[in-house]
């Protein structure tokens, strides 16, 4: 299989393996994954877009497909970049902090900070919701192309939020429980994360919006600038 000849004995495994590691080495066309991999362009192009559906791979602005932010790399670097900036904002807001990252049909937590005490949010992190409801859920529909059927929300509420910048929700997803979500890019403009404070309802009065916007908004500014 070209330049990528490692075979574990599982042919479908093996050959997304070599689409993964031609991508993650340079940027690279539909010709030159052939090309490196040796694959045909039907099973090629099938696995680098089963890849970018699980955000192993993206696409780059010249339509090329390159390393994803799920890549185990790539996810730990952001964890990493990510980690003062979620400190500063529990501090700033006593309050939960959440990263997280497409997977799939759902998002994943990757990461969180959570206060020593007192009654909080708690989303551990590996831990899946759905794309349906919260305010994270709404940064996704406002920022990538993803599947929003029987969504809580509304084309307006994701209209608003891509306007905004950010996006708020309060007992969407869970009776007593407010949050608001921030996008997260990458240098090519990408969608790679999405941060989110949340806790009790009563605590986020008059609105999540009100109280921690300008502070999530710098959050994910910050973050961005450091991927």
């Amino acid at each position: 299989m070209g330049e990528y000849s490692a075979v574990s004995g599982i042919k479908v495994l093996d050959r997304a393996v070599a689409i993964m590691m031609a991508a993650a080495n340079r940027p690279s066309t539909l010709n030159e994954l052939c090309e490196t991999t040796g694959l045909p362009r039907a099973t090629a192009h099938r696995l680098a877009t089963a890849l970018e559906v699980h955000r192993i791979l993206t696409r780059t602005p010249d339509g090329k497909w390159g390393a994803g932010p799920a890549l185990p790399g790539n996810r730990d670097h952001i964890i990493e970049a990510a980690g003062p900036i979620m400190e500063r904002l529990l501090a700033e807001t006593g309050e939960s902090v959440q990263l997280y990252q497409l997977s799939g049909n759902s998002r994943t937590c990757v990461a969180t900070r959570e206060p020593e005490s007192g009654l909080h949010n708690v989303v551990p992190v590996g831990r899946q919701l759905p794309l349906t409801s919260g305010s994270a859920a709404r940064i996704f529909a406002a920022f990538d192309n993803i599947d929003t059927t029987g969504a809580t929300f509304s084309d307006e509420d994701v209209a608003l939020a891509r306007e905004n910048g950010y996006s708020e929700s309060i007992e969407e997803r869970e009776t007593g429980l407010a949050s608001i979500s921030a996008p997260v890019f990458d240098s090519a403009g990408n969608l790679v994360a999405v941060i989110s404070v949340s806790g009790s309802a009563e605590r986020f009065r008059p609105s999540p919006a009100q109280k921690y916007a300008p502070l999530l908004a710098d959050a994910a500014t910050q973050l961005t600038a450091r991927l």
